[in-house]
């Protein structure tokens, strides 16, 4: 490595993640393993978008793992003045745009796009809209279609 060269941001052999909470039995991301769709790909030859895009879906799956029946995963927004979206999709666009999908309080369709380095994400428990049968679990459904996306991409 040159004196020019610098280390890439996120070494794809190490996680530097980390948590603590007040109650030491609650679920945090960051504690736990990595799936292989994520792993799969060096980070370094992923763009930010990319990057900022799966550890999305992860923190969103992992929100929903301790919601109960009554409540959906949906965002605040943090530097907007206030309101919600009700998360129904999310995406990326590289190397550095990501995009949340959904439906704000009335029902009206939003959208988000946001750039990584603007990126500010408060997940709330909603209560299920009524209409609903059962809780929409977004998150899982977006850590399969990750499981999709990385077995098709093998660059």
């Amino acid at each position: 490595m040159t004196s020019n060269d610098s280390p890439p941001p996120y070494p794809s052999d190490r996680r530097h993640a980390s948590a603590v909470h007040a109650d030491p039995d609650a679920v945090c991301f960051e504690k736990e393993p990595l799936p292989e769709a994520v792993t799969r790909r060096p980070v370094e030859r992923k763009s930010p978008a990319e990057w900022a895009y799966q550890r999305l879906i992860l923190y969103i799956q992992n929100f929903e793992k301790v919601l109960d029946a009554e409540h959906e995963v949906a965002m605040s927004f943090t530097d907007t003045g206030g309101g919600f979206l009700r998360i129904e999709g999310l995406g990326y666009f590289d190397p550095d745009i990501v995009t949340f999908y959904g439906t704000d309080g009335s029902g009206a369709r939003v959208q988000l796009v946001q750039h990584v380095t603007q990126l500010n994400v408060l997940l709330r428990a909603m209560p299920k809209q009524e209409k609903t049968e059962a809780p929409r679990r977004i998150g899982f459904q977006l850590a399969a279609a990750l499981d999709d996306d990385e077995s098709d991409d093998d660059d």
